[in-house]
């Protein structure tokens, strides 16, 4: 937002809202890698954190029940953010198959029987 030029808030020029296949499935893939390293790098936190937090409740100390909460909240923001990344991981692979689907349905039916492609006339008499 604080790059944008002059003008380029909503609604006011025209942009293009189309994206690519490729666009989609590189966006989905970073989701997913992100899912895989905050499973790994969120569990080593929790086990950490709960093993302190075990070790400080057996010392008496007021602590450690404090922290097994904390890790409780942790548990549940990672379950979420996971689900999320997942979510969006998903929805993008999803989403690009689809498109991908509709592409060829739609050069299907801009093709003659004979398989050779229309000309822009014959093209033009689908939008009159």
């Amino acid at each position: 937002m604080n790059s944008a030029g002059p003008g380029g808030g909503g609604g006011g020029g025209q942009h293009d809202l189309s994206t690519s296949q490729d666009e989609l499935g590189a966006i989905g893939h970073d989701a997913y890698v992100l899912f895989g390293r905050l499973q790994k790098d969120g569990d080593i936190a929790r086990d950490s954190s709960d093993t302190a937090a075990t070790t400080l409740k057996n010392a008496d100390f007021t602590l450690g029940e404090e922290l097994g909460l904390t890790v409780g909240v942790w548990n549940s923001q990672l379950k979420t953010l996971l689900q999320s990344c997942a979510h969006i991981s998903n929805h993008l692979d999803y989403s690009a198959k689809s498109y991908a689907k509709q592409d060829e349905e739609i050069e299907a039916r801009m093709r003659h029987r004979d398989g050779s492609a229309m000309s822009v006339s014959e093209i033009e008499r689908y939008y009159r």
